[in-house]
């Protein structure tokens, strides 16, 4: 691929100089010049919305179909888009932080509230 998109949180390990650590300053220079970033905001995340616009778009629009060309995608993509825009969908979070407790077992550990 030419371009890479990645789409990441603001983690310092997130940039440029960690791939010139790994793979020299030459090659992760290279490297970084093909990325396209797109990072996720500091005080809350979209990336569970946007991973859920992907696996909406892979079941509702590709389902099990081969698509034989980047020209019949755009136009399967573009005819999904507007009918998710035209139904107007909205996320709607049902997992409360008592459920999440309760699942992950954090019944007995305290949490300090966050000052930011």
């Amino acid at each position: 691929a030419r371009t890479i998109h990645l789409v990441m949180d603001n983690l310092n390990t997130h940039r440029q100089n960690s791939l010139c650590m790994a793979f020299g300053d030459d090659a992760g220079r290279e490297l970084w010049s093909r990325f396209t970033v797109h990072y996720t905001p500091k005080h809350g995340s979209w990336l569970n919305p946007a991973e859920n616009e992907a696996s909406l778009w892979s079941r509702e629009c590709l389902g099990r179909l081969r698509i034989g060309s980047l020209t019949e995608l755009r136009r399967r993509t573009s005819l999904w888009n507007k009918d998710a825009h035209r139904r107007r969908r909205k996320i709607t979070w049902r997992f409360t932080k008592e459920q999440a407790r309760a699942m992950f077992k954090l019944d007995q550990i305290t949490t300090s509230r966050s000052e930011h």
